[in-house]
């Protein structure tokens, strides 16, 4: 199953999974790798001093080419980029875009850049910045998230950079029906993060996949500004009921209590994090506590995706969740929507001929 964006990464169908924060690991790059798709590493919450371990543990488990994620603010950004080069990853993902030279420096490396936006001006902004391909996420998708759906907001962005750059559709797929919806739309593939969270492969913890597989309503995974101050999804559960209700004064004590879980995660100084946290509040209109909770928001996911503690921690999620009942392995997972997909184009084809035929008919 070829499209620009299989050429593009170098796999075998276009399905992608994304860098989801303390999920995308190494074993599951490598079984999305294996399985056909393509896998971003999350180099955003990976300590500095590990994050080449896990490039090359990638590499020890698949020779199938894979990413990495960044953020242009994490304080480690140009090392990791360095470490891209130099073990030539196929691809970077990131959401605000790094400066210019960073990304012709990718480029001229030979690496893909892949952002994900939500608008799109800002897939156009993202091309016009130097971006290979671009992922666009609609309102259902999990973590932080605009307002627009799928539906919409896709063929949006095919008519505006579709012609000249691959676009991945995000946002609601998990099925080969979704892919072949996206196809139809004018994309060139899916990504998905939630389906490949909800996977064997996944390092989630059980008790928190339980709450992942316990989610039946895709109402409750809601969009709330509680956690970062910015539009985020995720499903409701005891922590976020109380972030909702809690006070300015609350929230700024929990910025700056995980600010310093976070500096001592990843070896950031306390300047360097408050850099991160102004650059975010001036790019984003936050205020300083938001701005400073944005920039640490990871620990307090951590307590879910890491610790296995779902009630202390946040649980980011695309409603998708609640019409997903069972863990697959990401082979089940890929194999299962191209051979679907297979399935739906062959009707398609199918009652298109027939169509034909009656027409022909005098």
């Amino acid at each position: 199953m070829k499209t620009r964006l299989t050429e593009l990464l170098g796999c075998r169908y276009p399905v992608v999974q994304t860098a989801m924060g303390w999920v995308a690991d190494p074993t599951l790059v490598a079984a999305t790798g294996n399985a056909g798709g393509f896998g971003f590493l999350a180099g955003a919450t990976i300590p500095p001093g590990e994050i080449e371990r896990d490039i090359l543990r990638v590499k020890e488990l698949t020779g199938q080419p894979f990413g990495v994620n960044f953020h242009s603010y994490q304080p480690n950004a140009a090392d990791l980029v360095e470490l891209v080069i130099r073990h030539r990853v196929r691809a970077v993902s990131y959401s605000r875009s790094p400066d210019a030279q960073m990304i012709a420096k990718l480029k001229a490396a030979g690496v893909v850049c892949m952002p994900t936006v939500g608008l799109p001006k800002h897939a156009v902004k993202a091309v016009q910045l130097g971006a290979d391909a671009v992922t666009v996420q609609g309102g259902e998708g999990g973590g932080h998230t605009g307002a627009i759906p799928t539906t919409l907001l896709l063929p949006q962005v095919v008519a505006a950079v579709g012609g000249q750059t691959p676009v991945a559709g995000a946002g609601g797929f998990k099925d080969g029906a979704g892919l072949v919806a996206a196809l139809a739309f004018g994309a060139d593939g899916i990504a998905m993060g939630t389906r490949f969270l909800m996977s064997r492969e996944s390092p989630v913890p059980q008790a928190t996949l339980e709450r992942y597989l316990q989610c039946r309503d895709p109402a409750v995974i809601i969009r709330s500004t509680a956690l970062d101050g910015l539009p985020q999804r995720m499903i409701m559960n005891e922590l976020l009921e109380r972030l909702e209700r809690a006070g300015p004064l609350h929230k700024l004590w929990l910025a700056v209590r995980n600010g310093l879980a976070f500096r001592r995660h990843t070896g950031a100084s306390i300047p360097g994090l408050l850099r991160a946290a102004l650059a975010m509040r001036s790019g984003d209109g936050l205020t300083a506590a938001q701005a400073i909770m944005s920039a640490n928001a990871p620990m307090i996911i951590q307590q879910a995706m890491v610790d296995g503690q779902p009630r202390a921690g946040v649980l980011p999620s695309g409603q998708v969740a609640g019409v997903i009942d069972e863990l697959l392995s990401c082979e089940e997972i890929v194999g299962g929507i191209v051979s679907e997909a297979r399935d739906h184009l062959s009707r398609l084809a199918e009652h298109g001929n027939k169509g034909v035929e009656t027409a022909r008919e005098p």
